[in-house]
């Protein structure tokens, strides 16, 4: 892991791969770390150069005030784009976001169409956070009243950050255990134990006070780049409808619904995912 600067601020990266190889590049939600190290490993093998990379205020990137941002998602954007122009050679590369990260993949390609070739998209929607198009799926509200009824750990404290993060995973539906082990993982990477910084890594709150105007729904049909949409079937974040929409609104996009898999992205499934992002060149 290194850290690499566009846009005046330095970008926390992990490259895997052959340098010389095709670049797809991972927009984390918020950190990295939200991308399996099984899938990494498997998309280099596949014969890909790999960057997965902690968006601004998380990680190792720069983090000045994560309870106000002074950046706003087309800022994040530029800075996916940024990243394609230092370290793709002056070649397109496949962007790939992740939760609140794929908010940024699309407003991305969006506005830097030039900068990539492909676009995969996991766990996300088609609107910033806050209340959803009255055609999109909510989150889980009985979930979401359980998860934040919690009080909230002692975010200076290692063990205190991983049994949050392990309760919520299985409120969530998704592996405790794993969670756990991610939620140590990220709290070792972040810089200092201050709570506001700790929280923003452990939960990526900065995006609940980011400026994520205009609206970028309504121009989804003017991707032009082949699009792999996938998504949880027990997603109680993000419900998989969701999803759906966004596959429908971006001509030819391909929709992998992964069973039984909840918001986070297991590296069991590695494989398959993979497999289908390798598929679109």
């Amino acid at each position: 892991m290194t850290t690499i600067d566009v846009n005046g601020i330095a970008l926390g990266i992990e490259v895997f791969g052959d340098n010389g190889a095709p670049l797809v590049l991972l927009a984390g939600s918020t950190t990295m770390l939200s991308w399996p190290d099984a899938l990494c490993e498997r998309l280099a093998a596949g014969g890909r150069r790999v960057v997965r990379y902690d968006l601004r205020d998380s990680g190792e990137s720069t983090a000045v005030d994560p309870l106000a941002p002074a950046y706003t998602l087309r800022d994040l954007a530029a800075d996916a784009a940024a990243l394609v122009d230092v370290l793709g050679g002056g070649a397109p590369a496949h962007l790939a976001g992740i939760g609140v990260g794929g908010m940024v993949a699309q407003v991305a390609v969006l506005e830097h169409p030039d900068a990539f070739s492909a676009l995969t998209l996991v766990g996300t929607r088609p609107v910033a956070p806050g209340p959803p198009d009255d055609d999109l799926p909510d989150h889980d509200q009985a979930a979401m009243s359980r998860l934040f009824a919690r009080a909230a750990p002692d975010w200076g404290d290692r063990e205190s950050v991983a049994e949050f993060s392990a309760a919520g995973a299985e409120i969530l539906g998704d592996d405790p255990v794993a969670a756990r082990a991610l939620a140590a993982r990220v709290w070792d990477r972040t810089p200092g134990t201050a709570p506001p910084v700790q929280m923003a890594n452990q939960m990526g709150m900065v995006f609940s006070r980011l400026d994520c105007r205009p609206r970028w729904r309504e121009r989804l049909p003017g991707i032009g780049v082949p699009t792999l949409v996938v998504h949880g079937r027990r997603d109680r974040f993000f419900p998989v409808g969701n999803g759906e929409a966004i596959a429908r609104e971006i001509p030819g996009a391909r929709l992998l619904v992964l069973e039984g898999v909840g918001t986070a992205l297991p590296g069991a499934v590695s494989g398959e995912v993979a497999a289908a992002m390798l598929a679109l060149g």
